[in-house]
């Protein structure tokens, strides 16, 4: 008896399931306009709307036999209890928004790659080299946090492969200020040809190739012509190295010798066959830095700096005060201005951090106006000398030579310079070097014997050092006939050895 009564239930059970279900309503439709109704002279009359279909009505089924020990469904009493809507039919899963902006910098710039990848040995030796400096790594990721969110947004403007913003890592290791022995400075190392044809300002008072906004869209239209020129990442990359023409030339001897003109198969320099796999390790670092124990700490997914147009006539070091900032810090986002003062007809912007543009602001309408500068442009007269200037405006030699640029042994006066106006801009003995000009500067120790007659400031006068310095590399030391002492001088620059085509183009990148 026991188990007819559990065979009906399972019938019953099994009678329920069975019927047709009731198809579910049509989803309302969002956004659609309602349309408008015909001109009253064309009006028209309307057929009378047909009613939705309705829905066979489910098939009946027999009542069971009396006495069979089912249960008949129909006769069962409704459903009483509670009744709960599943409103999260997945709980617990995760769900992923493919569109929702990354927080962290790396992994928005990650989502960017698109280059096609380099698997060689030259890739796996780079990543090793780079693996084994950390410091190195880190030191180059810590200078590029102020500056990759710009970068990322103006290579996704373009439509453009986020691998170019780690390319100032190979260029520049993120400094501003690196300069090269062809000349080629910034972020970017434009050199002053390819500066000028990019349109990148470069005068006495300001350098447009060290400018962290300017110089990141000449790169990018630069890098965008290439791209264009060769339909290849790769070869594009070789020609920003090395310059289009030569990758030209590399291009056309192989197509006449029947070989293949990728990148892998040109003959090039050392450098250039280097450059592209220092970029592909660098992006496989980025991409999974775990198991080489590299840590990535995130960056803010969000604008670093902007920029401040409303700019009168100031000095850097004011301009950095009034932002409530470090110069140094100041300087990491202004690298371009070249003398104490920034000069608004050369310059009409700085760039400062986002949170800092109020503060400046404010301290800037709060300042007195007529004292925003405290140096001032001086004309020599002639006959006057370095030292004559000098002590006219109440800086040592060594300030004056290197607040306007000039090297020390340098003994022809220019017809322009930059003299402090009042004695604050002095202050301070020791000046920032980005005041001096993009030239690299290596001093040496030398040792002269001093002859009869000569004094302390006669050997500064004869090597254009100051007279303070040559106390200070030689403390306690008499200036007597016959006595050896130090002098610091600028060493010459070394010149790339020419015996090779290939040397000669390492070191002077022709178009760049």
């Amino acid at each position: 008896m026991r188990g007819r009564i559990l065979a009906g239930v399972a019938a019953a059970l099994v009678q329920a399931c069975a019927g047709t279900p009731v198809p579910p309503e049509p989803p309302a439709e969002t956004g659609a306009a309602p349309e408008a109704p015909p001109p009253a002279a064309l009006a028209v009359p309307s057929p009378a709307p047909t009613p939705p279909p309705v829905p066979p009505p489910a098939a009946k089924l027999p009542a069971p036999p009396a006495g069979s020990g089912v249960l008949d469904t129909a006769k069962l009493p409704p459903f009483e209890g509670e009744r709960q809507e599943v409103a999260e039919p997945l709980r617990g899963v995760r769900k992923v928004d493919r569109t929702a902006p990354a927080d962290d910098l790396w992994q928005r710039i990650r989502q960017g790659f698109a280059m096609p990848d380099l698997e060689n040995d030259l890739v796996r030796k780079q990543m090793a080299y780079y693996a084994a400096r950390p410091d190195y790594l880190q030191r180059m990721f810590d200078r590029s946090r102020i500056y990759l969110y710009h970068i990322v947004e103006e290579l996704e403007k373009r439509n453009l492969p986020t691998e170019l913003a780690l390319l100032p890592m190979v260029e520049s290791a993120f400094n501003p200020m690196a300069y090269s022995r062809a000349h080629a400075s910034g972020l970017w190392q434009f050199i002053p040809g390819t500066g000028r044809r990019f349109e990148l300002q470069q005068n006495w008072w300001y350098d447009g190739r060290r400018d962290i906004v300017e110089s990141t869209k000449a790169a990018l239209d630069y890098l965008t012509f290439l791209y264009e020129m060769h339909g290849d990442w790769h070869l594009a990359l070789a020609s920003y190295n090395w310059g289009e023409g030569a990758v030209g030339r590399a291009i056309a001897q192989n197509r006449k010798a029947g070989k293949s003109t990728d990148y892998l198969s040109l003959k090039m320099p050392a450098e250039t066959r280097q450059y592209v796999p220092k970029l592909q390790a660098l992006k496989n670092i980025i991409a999974n830095p775990g198991p080489l124990g590299i840590a990535l700490d995130p960056i803010p997914n969000q604008p670093y700096f902007t920029t401040y147009t409303k700019l009168r006539d100031i000095d850097v070091r004011l301009a950095a005060k009034l932002a409530e900032m470090r110069v140094e810090e100041f300087i990491a986002l202004n690298p371009g201005f070249s003398r104490p003062i920034i000069r608004a007809s050369v310059t009409p912007r700085i760039v400062l951090p986002a949170d800092k543009i109020d503060i400046f602001h404010d301290n800037l309408a709060k300042h007195d106006a007529s004292a925003l500068v405290s140096w001032k442009t001086y004309h020599p007269k002639r006959g006057e000398t370095f030292e004559s200037i000098a002590k006219k405006v109440g800086m040592t030699l060594g300030q004056l030579k290197e607040v306007n640029g000039i090297s020390p042994r340098t003994r022809t006066v220019p017809n322009l310079l930059v003299v402090p106006s009042s004695p604050v801009a002095v202050e301070t003995r020791k000046l920032p070097l980005m005041y001096a000009p993009p030239i690299p500067i290596v001093m040496r120790r030398i040792f002269h014997t001093v002859k009869t007659g000569e004094t302390a400031a006669s050997i500064a006068r004869r090597y254009g050092v100051a007279l303070e310095d040559m106390k200070r590399w030689n403390p306690g030391v008499r200036f007597a006939p016959g006595v050896k002492v130090a002098v610091e001088v600028r060493a010459p620059v070394k010149k790339a050895k020419s015996r090779t085509k290939w040397n000669r183009q390492k070191y002077t990148k022709a178009v760049r």
